[in-house]
């Protein structure tokens, strides 16, 4: 049904409404008050699945990556690190109250869309890839100064990124004192040591060994906040669920994942 509705109004809506259209009837279809999306305010009595099911993330109990039944705002299309990130912005910083510079790398559309927005803020997309960004950055070498940024945003990237511990120092070096990052990965806490091998390079065998075709490690929890420290940054850890009706408890309002660790290197 929902296809011949699409073919239907592909035909009599101009493109420029269609997706308020399908906003609107996603919003209709999910209407509930189970949870809700900080990023644009739906309530919905449900969010929809998102992930990948590669038997590695099973064996190695991956946190922050794998299938959710619950993850994606049927609205937005947030995800559960974009929405635990905007919590992070907005409980416990005054990021978008004040002047600031931020570096966004790989950025999530929906927060990069409230960073992009506010006035007071100086900010800079990057990527090495995506093609929709401000500027085209290797993470292992930051073509700008010393202390260039207030807060850098650089979630679910270390993991692709085969020297790591340089692409760690680099985000240290360009970040002001006093100044903080969001860095989560995907971890297990099933292992002490990262799991990663440099030789294997075919996206089969990656999603074989590491759960997806571009990761080339796995990280251990410990072994994870072991290199940020190396790297020069003091590691908090932010696990949301101790964080109270700010983060959504009891209940998990905003739909976050369950036992998702936000990594925040800050330099002092």
């Amino acid at each position: 049904m929902r296809h011949r509705l699409k073919s239907t109004l592909n035909h009599i809506l101009p493109s420029s409404t269609q997706e308020t259209f399908w906003r609107a009837y996603r919003r209709w279809r999910t209407r509930g008050d189970r949870y809700e999306c900080p990023l644009c305010g739906a309530r919905v009595r449900t969010l929809w699945p998102r992930g990948l099911n590669h038997p590695v993330l099973q064996t190695y109990d991956i946190i922050g990556g794998g299938y959710r039944e619950q993850a994606s705002c049927p609205i937005c299309g947030s995800t559960e690190r974009e929405r635990l990130v905007y919590l992070y912005l907005t409980r416990r910083t005054d990021l978008l109250t004040r002047p600031a510079r931020v570096l966004h790398v790989a950025p999530e559309p929906q927060l990069a869309r409230v960073l992009q927005t506010a006035p007071q803020l100086d900010y800079l997309s990057a990527d090495l890839y995506q093609p929709d960004v401000m500027e085209r950055m290797d993470i292992t070498d930051i073509h700008h100064p010393d202390a260039s940024f207030d807060a850098i945003i650089c979630n679910h990237v270390l993991e692709h990124v085969l020297a790591d511990r340089q692409a760690m120092r680099e985000l240290f070096r360009v970040l002001k004192p006093g100044g903080w990052a969001a860095l989560q990965v995907p971890f297990s806490e099933r292992i002490t040591q990262s799991v990663e091998d440099p030789t294997i390079t075919s996206p089969q065998a990656r999603a074989q060994a590491f759960g997806q075709e571009d990761h080339v490690r796995i990280y251990a929890r410990a072994d994870y906040v072991a290199r940020l420290q190396e790297a020069g940054f003091r590691v908090e850890q932010v696990r949301w669920w101790e964080e109270g009706a700010d983060f959504g408890q009891p209940g998990n309002r905003y739909g976050l994942m369950p036992r998702e660790v936000l990594f925040i290197g800050h330099r002092d």
